[in-house]
């Protein structure tokens, strides 16, 4: 079997390059992929080009742009790869035959209360990121072909930029920090995308009535103060001391760190359908996270 993977050197689409080649040949491309072969997805019409070329039974689109305070600068950008890329990969998909894996976000809610939000909850996005990713998704359900959009939160490895990473960077500049308290999800571990990922596209091929939207988290939830607590308190007892300790954090509300994009203060996600369907189990968000954590501490 055949898989287009497009994004590959995303945190997500790097573990994706080890995942899915146990379901069959992958071919791996960004948009500076050597080769006539790209994945550019500023350039939506390519994308059909690319997906005749090699012909896949699936598609896997971990490509995005996941910058959510740029994406208010850069809206047409934004849409051009989170909307109109998307949408021409579900027409593609479509046309080819070919199952599409495509990922999505908390941000397409509002954020409001504190109950996870179900797949069917009403969409509410605060932000052109938030918008541009709802917009994609719906094109893909609109377009006819078989697919499954996973709805996920708060991505980290201990590949490339994210709020770990951060955190171990600033704790080690400075004596103290102040960290969002107000805003609540699940850090949802790229390796546990990725692994999810091959195991729902395993099923789906054997059952095609699965397909779908679904929600992926890791289990539990915490705000970002909690999980900065957690990457210091996991340093410090693993032996690596920062100028920074769980006690020298302070938490504060959003309002006292405005941002270009409005985020949203409850990121939960109810992954009961998910579940219960493919028949998974997602370990504490902790886990994911010390594991992310100790890699960094490695490359230290």
């Amino acid at each position: 079997m055949k898989i287009l993977l497009l994004g590959k050197n995303g945190q997500v689409g790097w573990e994706l390059q080890r995942s899915l080649a146990l379901l069959g040949e992958v071919i791996a491309l960004d948009f500076d992929s050597p080769g006539p072969l790209k994945a550019d997805f500023s350039v939506p019409e390519s994308l059909a080009a690319t997906v005749r070329a090699v012909a896949p039974m699936i598609i896997v689109n971990a490509a995005a742009h996941t910058a959510v305070d740029r994406c208010e600068d850069e809206p047409e950008r934004a849409r051009a790869i989170n909307a109109e890329a998307p949408a021409m990969l579900a027409r593609a998909a479509r046309e080819h035959g070919a199952t599409l894996m495509h990922y999505s976000t908390d941000y397409v809610f509002d954020g409001s209360g504190s109950v996870p939000w179900r797949e069917r909850d009403a969409t509410g996005p605060l932000s052109v990121y938030g918008a541009t990713k709802l917009a994609g998704e719906e094109a893909i359900r609109d377009s006819g072909c078989v697919h499954l959009v996973l709805r996920t939160s708060w991505v980290h490895s201990a590949r490339g930029g994210n709020f770990a990473r951060t955190m171990l960077r600033l704790g080690g500049e400075r004596d103290a920090l102040s960290v969002v308290a107000d805003q609540v999800g699940a850090p949802t571990s790229a390796e546990l995308l990725a692994d999810t990922t091959a195991t729902m596209l395993r099923k789906l091929q054997q059952e095609p009535g699965l397909a779908g939207t679904y929600h992926v988290a890791a289990a539990g939830e915490c705000s970002w103060y909690d999980y900065a607590r957690h990457v210091f308190a996991y340093a410090r007892a693993h032996g690596r001391a920062f100028k920074v300790t769980p006690e020298s954090l302070t938490p504060i509300a959003s309002s006292a760190y405005p941002t270009p994009a409005k985020r949203p203060a409850n990121s939960r996600l109810d992954t009961t359908k998910a579940r219960a369907a493919f028949d998974l189990v997602f370990p504490p968000w902790q886990a994911g996270v010390e594991r992310s954590v100790a890699e960094m501490l490695d490359q230290k």
